[in-house]
């Protein structure tokens, strides 16, 4: 389906070429300017630079050319060139009825069920998540439900980290004390006992790592420790299996209360078999070369303005490092799923390592240029002192206190606005974690992803203002008004748009565009700003319209209709945030 904006291009743009112009510098856009008109196009200043004419003079003959038309009810120049339009009700109404019974509300296909892996989680196993998963999590979640609706075929891969030193040092200590018992009499199928093996290791890991990184002897035997480990030995590899395991079902606590899926729990160990045949490969054809004991792939190029250091597949010891387990990553992937995007939604301040990862894997062919590489980077979740986010004792916050201290807000929040009081405790248990979901999730992702945040609980958990809880609220709000009317609802109906139903209809055709600025930007801001206006939008339209009690039923049904486009959208439009809505409030 084609949107309103391309429609108008297409209009706009045959009027440059009946000028003898290339039809592209016809491109409409929503006006920057709303109180002087609903569109724009910038195209007549570089259309007169290309035609060496005045700008004016081409914006003239432009404007001309358009004021015949019916579509427009006012065209008009401003400035150097700029020309301004407003479109009729009758042509914005009908752009609207298709979409009376299409599930997608006018967003296209942007792909055709290509396959794009989504790297999005990297938690360590062995190790509490805590807020620092939380970015990762949020966005790249957001971003697979996107690619997804777009048309892809979307592969999300949590990537454990599993396989290096903090899995020696953790075995060693065990061992040392004699205590693996502790993991080896874990019951998989008992919660209790996976629970205490998880609360024995959140313990355990830092005093071991500590102890370790103050004690040379110590690290050295945590070394050759992962070294037995990465060649399977026993017992080594016994207890690190069920550590992973463990580990796993911690993760999916997690993930699964922040609603976040994955399609692959996959990490390092996953390709250690790969590393040996690859390094072998690499130095045959001259790609990988010893350095000073190591064995590395020289990755800089002649015009780098900055010093790139070559990544190494081999330390000196033999130890395989970070970039090595990454680029046999990239060699299953390519096997295993022939994707056409790989994209890290990963801290930005990894962007170095993926930098000489994506150089690396172009020169030795292991990602064939077709195959876009991608580095999705994020900023900081900070607290309310400008610092990375901490608890009140200064420590790092555990992701499962973080959810827990948000419902405990949310319900909280819930009790002051007197919303679910006569749920029962179910029901109001089920509200108050998806208020609380919606909070931790639209704070994050209303931002730039590359910008850092401040993580305010007290505002980001209100009612009002641009929070999640204020967008379910809204979407709550709509669904309850179509219940209400749902034996009267005509989706057929024709819109009938006049001055208090003209913002939220011309609102609801940006929809698509978007959705394609979220898709081609690896960015949910977008969407969540689309969201926030259409809550406004439609808020002030329902305070300014009768709409149940209008008593023309043409004009009542055509308001319903916009009701239910509105939600449609909500719910889209919230889902690809991964925001669930209850049925009430």
């Amino acid at each position: 389906m084609t949107s309103l904006l391309q429609k108008l291009s297409e209009h706009v743009g045959q009027a440059f070429a009946a000028q003898g112009l290339d039809s592209a510098f016809g491109r409409v856009m929503v006006s920057d300017r709303p109180d002087l008109a609903q569109f724009q196009c910038n195209g007549a200043m570089n259309a007169a630079k290309a035609a060496k004419k005045n700008p004016r003079e081409v914006a003239g003959a432009i404007v001309e050319s358009l004021s015949a038309q019916d579509i427009f009810t006012q065209v008009s120049i401003a400035g150097p060139g700029f020309i301004n339009l407003n479109i009729s009700d009758a042509y914005l109404a009908a752009h609207h009825a298709p979409q009376g019974h299409d599930p997608r509300e006018g967003v296209p296909l942007f792909a055709q069920g290509e396959t794009a892996i989504l790297d999005y989680g990297g938690p360590n196993i062995a190790k509490a998540m805590h807020v620092g998963h939380l970015r990762a999590a949020i966005i790249g979640d957001s971003v697979r439900r996107i690619m997804t609706f777009a048309g892809y075929k979307t592969l999300g891969d949590v990537h454990m980290g599993d396989w290096g030193t903090h899995m020696g040092m953790l075995i060693g200590d065990y061992m040392r004390r004699g205590e693996t018992d502790i993991v080896t009499q874990t019951n998989i199928n008992d919660a209790e006992s996976v629970q205490a093996l998880m609360e024995d290791m959140a313990i355990r890991y830092p005093k071991a790592a500590g102890e370790a990184k103050a004690d040379p002897a110590l690290m050295q035997e945590a070394q050759e420790n992962t070294v037995k480990l990465q060649d399977k030995a026993e017992p080594y590899y016994s207890l690190w299996q069920m550590i992973r395991r463990v580990s796993v079902v911690g993760m999916k606590r997690n993930y699964d209360a922040l609603g976040v899926h994955f399609d692959l729990w996959k990490g390092e160990a996953d390709v250690h078999d790969y590393i040996a045949p690859m390094v072998e490969d690499l130095k045959g054809k001259g790609i990988a070369e010893l350095s000073d004991g190591a064995v590395v792939v020289p990755v800089a190029m002649p015009d780098d303005k900055k010093e790139m250091p070559p990544m190494i597949l081999y330390k000196r010891d033999g130890a395989v490092m970070y970039g090595t387990t990454d680029m046999a990553t990239l060699v299953e992937r390519m096997k295993l799923y022939q994707p056409s995007k790989i994209v890290y939604i990963v801290d930005q301040r990894q962007n170095l390592h993926f930098e000489q990862l994506f150089r690396a894997a172009r020169k030795a062919q292991i990602v064939p240029g077709a195959v876009e590489l991608t580095h999705a980077g994020f900023g900081t979740m900070n607290g309310t002192d400008g610092k990375p986010f901490k608890t009140r004792e200064g420590g790092v916050m555990r992701l499962e206190d973080l959810i827990d201290i948000t419902i405990e807000k949310a319900r909280a929040r819930m009790a002051e606005a007197h919303v679910a009081e006569d749920f029962d405790a179910t029901e109001r248990d089920d509200v108050a974690h998806k208020v609380a979901i919606a909070a931790i999730k639209f704070a994050d992702l209303q931002n730039a992803r590359q910008a850092d945040y401040v993580f305010d609980l007290d505002r980001l958990s209100r009612f009002e203002g641009k929070t999640g809880p204020y967008l379910l609220y809204q979407a709550v709000r709509i669904k309850s008004l179509l219940r209400r009317a749902e034996k009267s609802i005509d989706f057929n109906a024709s819109l009938i748009l006049d001055e208090p139903d003209r913002p939220l209809a011309l609102l609801l055709a940006e929809f698509p565009e978007a959705v394609e600025a979220a898709l081609k930007n690896y960015a949910p801001h977008y969407l969540c700003e689309y969201a926030f206006r259409l809550a406004q939008t439609f808020s002030s339209f329902y305070g300014n319209c009768h709409i149940l009690s209008e008593t023309n039923i043409d004009i009542r049904n055509s308001r319903l209709a916009l009701c239910a486009m509105t939600c449609r959208q909500m719910d889209i439009v919230l889902s690809l945030l991964g925001i669930d809505i209850p049925e009430r409030m």
